[in-house]
């Protein structure tokens, strides 16, 4: 059985928000098993006076048009597909992303940064619970314009 993975230990890092100019601080903290991924905005509090967060969720996407934007009430986290695309290729699934600004710091414009603060972190640890994965069971289709995208069942991972 596969399990849940996470942080060994926080990581910090700032850098530069591509769309904004802003310097940011931007903190990678191990999450419990079954917390996905969730952004804190630490500049923006809720009524309770905690951190505002956004769940990376399918749901939660607000933009994708040059970077991918994720929202939920009145805030947003930008650029958050290269730190997306590194935790996702290092098989982590729980992870306290803390942000005191709206975007993801841009680093040199690739996963590679993102891929060596978690390597800093000491890697990624194992969690109690069973990995979830997305099991298709039925062909589905999207269409925009020409633009196709098309997953099936199949008995392996393939891309074409």
């Amino acid at each position: 059985m596969l399990t849940q993975r996470t942080l060994k230990s926080r990581i910090s890092a700032t850098g530069i928000a591509l769309h904004s100019g802003r310097l940011v601080q931007m903190a990678l903290i191990p999450a419990p098993p079954s917390t996905g991924i969730v952004f804190a905005r630490t500049d923006l509090r809720d009524a309770q006076g905690r951190p505002v967060e956004v769940q990376a969720h399918a749901d939660n996407v607000l933009e994708t048009r040059l970077a991918t934007t994720l929202g939920r009430d009145a805030a947003t986290v930008g650029t958050v597909e290269h730190l997306m695309a590194a935790l996702s290729g290092l098989g982590i699934d729980n992870v306290r992303v803390e942000l005191d600004g709206p975007e993801v710091p841009i680093f040199d414009g690739s996963a590679a940064p993102f891929v060596e603060l978690v390597r800093e972190a000491g890697g990624a640890v194992a969690q109690s619970r069973p990995k979830r994965f997305l099991v298709i069971r039925r062909a589905v289709e999207v269409r925009d314009g020409d633009r196709v995208a098309r997953l099936e069942p199949a008995p392996s991972f393939r891309l074409q």
